[in-house]
């Protein structure tokens, strides 16, 4: 929430003051006008009669200032009050009315200390307040933390991260730069991802895979592309978060110095792009070339989730972006490893109705998964798939769907929250279910109790969905799907191994070159290099 201080209150001060009222975020008002003051306290203002020149006044406020409006209709009491504010709160921004009939050089005074002044009385309220709303205020804040970190800056992105979360992390890193801050991007897991691998390598991208105990030698922690500490990533849950950047919803309330969370647009590597021009800090080709990336991966090429603010973005990166490396990148070789585990997924397709389901033995990859669940979605007539397998302790699934009206992203929620994490887009979805105490079964046991498990809470999940279409799944199917004897016991089972089942994640880890999305609540899962479980 932006933090507003007014100092003195003049024609264009009651203007703001009045304008300002509907606006989230706090307002104080400090005026020597005691008739004024009384005024605005009848409206439900927090004013005081107090000197607005004084840098002591100004100082002995109970929170930080996000900005100063200087407002007083006399040009050599703003001056004062420009200076002063300068002074007590260096980081705010402040916009400053030159008053009335000023002279010249009081003008060229009060614009050499302001960020932005106001000439006119006149001004509509909205034109000022557009200047000093909540968007042009997140940067500001931002830097303002950065400046305060002591020690260098771990920028952390979600486990295997996919090239939103990577592209993201790499500009978050230029921004601490120039607000003299040093920071290293960081991640957990792995990067397998072709497209991923490709991205980094041909960028020449500088990232650190982390131990648990590394992250004790920073003195400060961003989140990018993710929002939860121990949720698709593993630090520990209780770890406190300094700068968290984000486009996904989260499912909890999240703490931060500084939180920007905005759901409305199609990629976090988008935000970046805003801070960088709000900012006005020089972008390389390096950090053009993965944020465009980044965008095009998450919109998938602007057909997913897209707004207008993401075209904006790739336009502002266009000129500057390596088209030659981002062609390179988007059509790299396919390891064997993945194409094998592709053909498994086509031998061991379960299909029901529209619905398909295949079960990866051996799985070695998880971003092949997602490539795998997006192949099997050109099979005709199928219009959703779920493939999954274990790796480490833990099943890990991804789910496509195209038409038909279901939202697999919501289905998987509601099939696997309870015992494990999941969610995603509406179109791609990835889940984490440990195993807990079932890993510990033999391999043909435990490979039965999965495959049980998972079809009936699908199908299940399926059938409850209000946005299914008959076609997608009939009765008659989910009751061939989910009916094995034993699913009931076997699906309690799984819950008392698995507690309630999140094992630390929100089941944001799947990540593949482009769907980081299901991983937010999900891993991601997105045949996209950034949907793959935890590589996206």
């Amino acid at each position: 929430m932006v933090s507003r201080l007014v100092l003195g209150c003049g024609s264009v001060g009651r203007i703001l003051v009045d304008a300002l009222g509907d606006r989230p975020g706090g307002v104080t008002v400090l005026c020597t006008d005691e008739h004024r003051v009384e005024t605005l306290r009848s409206d439900r203002v927090a004013a005081r009669r107090a000197d607005p020149t004084e840098p002591e006044t100004l100082a002995d406020l109970d929170k930080p200032v996000d900005v100063v409006v200087v407002a007083s209709d006399d040009p050599a009491t703003n001056e004062a009050a420009a200076t002063a504010a300068r002074e007590t709160h260096p980081n705010a921004f402040v916009l400053a009315y030159t008053g009335e009939e000023p002279t010249d050089d009081r003008r060229f005074a009060i614009e050499s200390i302001a960020d932005r002044t106001i000439t006119s009385a006149t001004t509509a309220a909205t034109e000022l307040l557009e200047r000093i709303g909540e968007e042009s205020m997140r940067p500001r804040r931002l830097w303002r933390v950065l400046r305060t970190i002591d020690g260098p800056l771990a920028i952390v992105t979600h486990d295997n991260p996919d090239p939103d979360a990577i592209a993201s992390a790499l500009a978050l890193r230029r921004i601490a730069a120039a607000a003299g801050c040093d920071a290293e991007v960081c991640y957990f897991g792995a990067i397998t991802h072709q497209q991923n691998r490709a991205m980094v390598n041909l960028l020449d991208v500088e990232m650190r895979e982390l131990a648990p105990d590394d992250i004790e030698e920073y003195g400060g922690i961003a989140l990018v592309d993710h929002s939860r500490p121990g949720v698709n990533d593993q630090l520990p849950e209780d770890t406190p978060i300094d700068v968290l950047i984000d486009h996904h919803p989260p499912r909890a309330p999240v703490e931060a110095r500084f939180v920007d969370l905005r759901s409305d647009v199609g990629a976090t590597s988008t935000l970046l792009v805003d801070y960088l021009g709000r900012l006005g800090i020089e972008i390389d080709s390096t950090v053009a070339t993965a944020l465009l990336y980044g965008i095009r991966v998450d919109t998938k090429d602007f057909q997913r989730e897209v707004s207008t603010v993401d075209f904006d973005a790739a336009a502002f990166l266009l000129p500057y972006a390596d088209e030659d490396i981002l062609e390179q990148v988007e059509t790299p070789s396919m390891s064997a490893e993945t194409l094998e585990t592709i053909a498994r997924a086509i031998s061991n397709r379960e299909v029901s109705g529209s619905v398909l389901v295949s079960y990866i033995d051996d799985l070695h990859e998880r971003d092949a998964l997602a490539q795998a669940a997006d192949q099997l979605l050109d099979i005709e007539e199928i219009r959703t798939t779920l493939v999954y397998g274990i790796i480490d302790g833990t099943i890990y699934c991804s789910g496509r769907t195209r038409g038909g009206g279901l939202d697999i992203g919501e289905t998987l929620r509601d099939a696997f929250d309870r015992i494990g994490s999941a969610g995603g887009h509406a179109d791609m979805a990835g889940a984490q279910l440990p195993l807990g105490l079932l890993g510990d079964a033999d391999e043909t046991a435990l490979s039965g109790i999965v495959h049980d498990v998972i079809n009936d809470r699908f199908f299940g999940a399926i059938e409850s969905r209000p946005d299914v279409e008959p076609a997608t799944a009939t009765a008659d199917v989910i009751a061939g799907a989910a009916g094995s004897a034993g699913a009931d016991e076997t699906s309690e089972a799984v819950e008392t191994d698995a507690g309630d089942g999140t094992n630390g994640s929100d089941s944001e880890s799947e990540s593949g070159a482009g769907d980081d999305d299901e991983r937010r609540e999900t891993p991601d899962d997105d045949g996209d290099p950034n949907e793959t479980p935890d590589d996206g």
